[in-house]
């Protein structure tokens, strides 16, 4: 639990408030050098799967020219002492709130069961801390904030909008990861059960209704790729919105000259194994597409790198199909592939693995869906393929040729270089934050 005093401390370490009507201090470069509160159900650093990708990317680059204050849920999954010295790092201040709800298993499935009789979907109430209202009760009144950057919809039925007396409350911006709904809603129609399907069904209409509410009430919304943006305005057409792409760090997913070089037969898949559209792509790579390059390329293996598989995907390990759990450090892994494999069939927003290994210089297979709001172009940065048939092939032809393969790693890492850098992404944030700030009434 949060005591009163963790937060007063918090309170106490943050910086006095400049007077009204004084000068805002600038950054650098002009722009006024804003106080950020993130809020967000899950820590986003140290950076383990794609959605703490996201925030740690844009926060540790918003942080050398703002100063930013953290709030969090705390998910047994996580380490709470590991995320809070991360988090440190960068952060001005933070607060990690161990979550009661965020516990896998019968505990889950329980609060799911209760969801089928509320009005609620299951992705609020198992954010419904009262503790967290009182904690942003406490730094919202005592520090004036310009921004509150919520990270996802879950939680924007909190009240953001407090500030010391007489002064203005904070803008609030959500950063939209996928179209949430969007996404449970695919599940409700590809569930591996029909209990699955049936549950889903259920949630995605409740979710659809509070993600809605969520974005109407913010002052801006940020998403991955212009087609959430295209998603998000058939539902709100007046909502303020940017583009904010996923992105990698570009200095640290490089290649380099200490890496194995690529073995000629190694395809990999990373991510977190334990979500739905992972599952299901390894699942849908294992089942029908693999049996075919593996009858045609009797040399090749599959290495899937991720934490938390579910028995299902465990089962699917053999000889030739290694599953990893979680690495520390993926770029020797992604160095000696021959090609990284994306055969996702369900998801939302743009997907930081591609990024990351074109960033890395590898060649990528990917399904459409998989590549969605990337700028790559198909048979020089990147091969799509949608059909199990047309995938194996194309996964054949890198195995087969590694001169292709070097010559679309090397496009795909200048993409990445020119076009999904942190900096520049947070850059474009920063720019929004501006003009929402400049546009929007006192």
């Amino acid at each position: 639990m949060i005591s009163d005093s963790d937060v007063s401390d918090v309170v106490d370490r943050l910086p006095a408030q400049p007077a009204r009507g004084l000068p805002v201090e600038r950054t650098g470069i002009g722009r006024p050098r804003l106080r950020i509160l993130s809020v967000s159900h899950m820590p986003p650093s140290p950076p383990r799967f794609g959605a703490q990708a996201r925030m740690h990317g844009l926060m540790t680059e918003l942080a050398r020219r703002h100063d930013i204050t953290a709030v969090a849920l705390v998910d047994d999954a996580f380490d709470i002492d590991e995320c809070r010295s991360a988090m440190q790092a960068y952060c001005r201040d933070v607060v990690l709130l161990p979550n009661p709800f965020g516990r896998d298993g019968l505990a889950k499935r329980l609060l799911q069961l209760r969801s089928l009789a509320s009005l609620q979907s299951f992705d609020r109430l198992r954010v419904a801390l009262p503790e967290l209202q009182r904690v942003l009760d406490q730094l919202l009144r005592a520090t004036r904030f310009d921004i509150v950057n919520l990270e996802f919809p879950y939680l924007a039925h909190y009240d953001f909008r407090l500030a010391p007396a007489g002064e203005r409350p904070p803008r609030l911006i959500v950063d939209s990861h996928e179209i949430a709904y969007d996404l449970a809603r695919q599940f409700a129609v590809t569930g591996a059960s029909i209990g699955r399907r049936l549950y889903a069904g259920a949630n995605w209409r409740k979710l659809r209704r509070e993600e809605i509410a969520a974005y109407r009430a913010a002052d801006g919304v940020y998403l991955c790729s212009t087609d959430d943006e295209t998603r998000l305005r058939q539902d709100i057409a007046t909502a303020r919105t940017a583009v904010i792409p996923n992105a990698a760090d570009v200095d640290f997913y490089q290649p380099r000259s200490a890496d194995p070089v690529p073995d000629g037969r190694t395809l990999v898949y990373f991510g977190l194994l334990s979500t739905v559209p992972n599952i299901d792509a390894v699942t849908h790579f294992v089942r029908d597409i693999w049996p075919n390059i593996a009858a045609q390329h009797p040399d090749a293996r599959c290495k899937i790198i991720g934490g938390r598989p579910p028995p299902a995907l465990t089962a699917l390990g053999g000889p030739r199909i290694e599953l990893t759990g979680f690495v520390p450090d993926l770029r020797p892994h992604l160095a000696e592939a021959a090609a990284v494999i994306v055969p996702l069939r369900l998801g939302g927003g743009t997907r930081l693995k591609i990024v990351e290994a074109m960033a890395m210089g590898k060649a990528i297979v990917s399904t459409s869906l998989g590549a969605e709001g990337i700028e790559a172009v198909p048979g020089r940065d990147i091969l799509i393929a949608d059909d199990p048939t047309a995938f194996a092939d194309a996964v054949g032809r890198l195995l087969a040729e590694p001169a292709l393969a070097a010559r679309i790693g090397h496009a795909a890492r200048q993409v990445a270089v020119e076009k999904y850098a942190w900096s520049a992404s947070a850059r474009a944030l920063e720019e929004f934050y501006c003009e929402i700030l400049e546009s929007t009434p006192s």
